[in-house]
């Protein structure tokens, strides 16, 4: 198919001199894959915004189209799977890291990548989920099948501003759970609360300095996007029998904990990836977000900008200054 498109493309300019442009580019020139698809929506993510700044642990060779997420229709298709016309999101693998991403009208993908709009979502409430709330419910599906419940307490989520934390909220508040969020961002309060946080606690109250390999039994669960000693400090004041979900580093990759909330606590850690999660599961929970665990109102926990917004949007981001989801129109 001979035909040019709009794309963000990330350009290094000398060596580690990276710069944006919005250019035309030709379907030609996409990787192949056994689907073309058309993007209406897209959504932006920290990786993404690593990819702009030429983090070779992201992305390896440039010039390069970012955007680990896409949503939109089937334009031309070689697998039986998949016919043109059908409505279909793309997040995680490998997608906008070293093969050409969303933040562009076309992507050429996999088959194997590809999940079908399920019942119940558009293409635009997909991207206000995108990776981060498929990450969300990952982490909140490995919580629920532990045997979490509403009535157990409390439910801890760290990073609470960023994509997967906001999701982690809204949908937490949509099961009945009471959420207590973890910020530094004074302005993001009210926020917070509007989307389903019961209380709100300063990460200065999650950076326990004291040694002690125990604190007080105050939440039954965590959502962890952050790692390090907001992380320990979490673990040492789960209850009896509590659990927590893993899923970031933005604050450390490192966590310096003991063994004490585990065996005298009957605490259990689970790690969550959605970069290669396998199929079946994707699908699964996708089909949840679609239905019972679909907030009443997604469009509050995200804003909508066009491709050209993008560059300053993904600035802020690496700044610390942005909070909740952004989605991209294409």
């Amino acid at each position: 198919m001979s035909h040019s498109f709009k794309a963000l493309q990330i350009i290094e300019s000398a060596e580690k001199q990276y710069t944006r442009a919005i250019v035309q580019r030709e379907i030609a020139d996409l990787p192949a894959g056994d689907v073309l698809i058309k993007v209406h929506y897209s959504a932006l993510n920290y990786k993404d915004a690593l990819s702009s700044i030429g983090n070779k642990g992201v992305t390896k060779q440039f010039p390069h189209t970012p955007g680990i997420d896409a949503a939109g229709i089937v334009e031309a298709s070689d697998s039986p799977a998949f016919k043109v016309g059908d409505e279909v999101i793309v997040t995680s693998y490998d997608l906008g890291m070293n093969t050409s991403g969303g933040l562009a009208e076309y992507i050429s993908v996999p088959a194997k990548w590809i999940v079908k709009l399920p019942t119940g979502l558009s293409l635009k409430e997909a991207m206000i989920y995108g990776t981060a709330g498929l990450t969300a419910g990952l982490c909140i599906n490995a919580l629920i099948n532990h045997g979490l419940k509403p009535d157990q307490g409390k439910v801890l989520v760290t990073g609470s501003t960023g994509g997967v934390g906001t999701l982690s909220i809204a949908i937490l508040a949509k099961l009945g759970f009471e959420v207590v969020a973890v910020t530094g961002k004074p302005e993001a309060v009210e926020f917070l609360k509007q989307i389903g946080a019961s209380e709100i606690v300063s990460r200065e109250a999650l950076d326990d300095q004291s040694g002690r390999p125990l604190l007080k039994s105050i939440y039954a669960g965590v959502i962890d996007t952050v790692g390090g000693n907001i992380l320990a400090t979490a673990l040492k004041s789960l209850t009896y029998g509590g659990s927590a979900a893993i899923c970031g580093l933005v604050a450390s990759a490192e966590l310096h904990t003991t063994v004490l909330p585990f065996i005298l606590r009957g605490n259990t850690l689970f790690g969550i990836d959605s970069a290669e999660c396998p199929m079946l599961l994707r699908e699964s929970i996708w089909k949840k977000l679609a239905s019972d665990w679909k907030p009443t109102d997604l469009t509050i926990l995200a804003k909508e900008i066009t491709l050209e917004e993008v560059p300053a949007q993904l600035d802020l981001m690496l700044q610390g200054k942005a909070f909740g989801k952004t989605i991209v129109k294409l």
